[in-house]
């Protein structure tokens, strides 16, 4: 009798630490097992996205206020076109807002920082951010540093 409580207390034991170990897959990659309807859809074009990819977080001031739904290539304008969900309660994006694809941690991820503009109208549903600045690509910083020392 006393080895089979030490089997059932191993065994939940080892259960308790899958489920710690999902959660926490989970929390890291992004995926969350709610989901949230009080959302609206805010879109954005960026001449270069770098290594953003759907799921990386929209970020104002540092906090999460949503994430990036899709990206696709505007064939109009030729460029990407990024469709954020913008969490329901932030409903103060301004039509003058700018977003910018910025880079956290050492490892390069790559993210949204959106900043608040001026203008009392405010983003809706299927709204543009006008004001974007693409993402910073070390290969092309790189180039240019070496272009400029070459001729000189």
């Amino acid at each position: 009798m006393r080895m089979r409580v030490l089997e059932i207390s191993v065994g939940a034991f080892v259960l308790a630490g899958i489920l710690a170990l999902v959660g926490l897959a989970l929390n890291v990659s992004g995926l969350s097992m709610s989901t949230s309807d009080n959302t609206y859809t805010v879109y954005a074009r960026f001449e270069n996205i770098g290594g953003l990819a759907p799921r990386a977080k929209v970020t104002m001031s540092g906090v999460t206020i949503g994430k990036v739904t899709s990206i696709e290539l505007d064939t109009e304008q030729l460029v990407a076109k990024v469709s954020m969900e913008i969490n329901g309660d932030v409903d103060f994006l301004s039509i003058d807002s700018s977003a910018a694809i910025l880079t956290a941690g050492l490892l390069g991820e790559q993210y949204i920082g959106v900043t608040v503009g001026a203008e009392e109208e405010y983003l809706s549903n299927g709204g543009f951010i006008e004001d974007t600045q693409s993402a910073l690509v070390l290969e092309e910083l790189i180039g240019k540093f070496l272009f400029n020392e070459a001729s000189e």
